[in-house]
């Protein structure tokens, strides 16, 4: 696994949502994340931990080399595309995107659909670290393209008392 670097800066490059399963995605230029549902229009809203997925573009070049052709960000099926990375992986790793904080729940394991959208060998060249992240949203508010995301620290817990 990758380590998380905090205080890096990068800017959405693209939001993709998905009306439903199997649907393909749609560009958007900003879309509501609600806190604790998801972003509003999109296939995972209202799931129980799947609220969103993100990527890097610096993962989707590296993926192109490996496939010898471009990946299209808009048919990896991930929700945002960040300009470049790192991208926090560990659960339980925050990272802010316009405001919106989000914690990562696990790494997005690529699906079968990428070999039907982006031609044989995408769903190997997408697997981890390459994959992208799932994420929780712990606030709501509005995510727009060339909007700022930095990882954050990761709240310490709190110590338990002795008893």
């Amino acid at each position: 696994m990758r380590s998380t670097v905090s205080g890096v800066t990068s800017r959405v490059h693209s939001i993709h949502v998905a009306p439903g399963r199997r649907l393909p995605t749609k560009s958007v230029a900003s879309v509501e994340a609600e806190a604790g549902a998801g972003l509003v229009g999109d296939r995972y809203h209202g799931s129980r931990h799947r609220h969103v997925t993100v990527q890097v573009l610096d993962d989707l070049d590296a993926a192109a080399e490996a496939l010898g052709r471009p990946v299209d960000p808009g048919l990896t099926r991930r929700n945002i595309t960040l300009d470049h990375g790192p991208l926090p992986t560990r659960p339980g790793e925050r990272m802010t995107i316009a405001g919106v904080e989000l914690e990562v729940v696990r790494i997005a394991a690529p699906c079968r659909l990428l070999d039907d959208d982006l031609g044989p060998g995408a769903m190997q060249a997408l697997k981890s670290p390459r994959g992208g992240t799932v994420f929780r949203l712990l606030s709501s508010g509005t995510i727009r393209v060339g909007d700022e995301a930095s990882v954050g620290p990761t709240p310490t817990p709190a110590p338990t008392p002795d008893t």
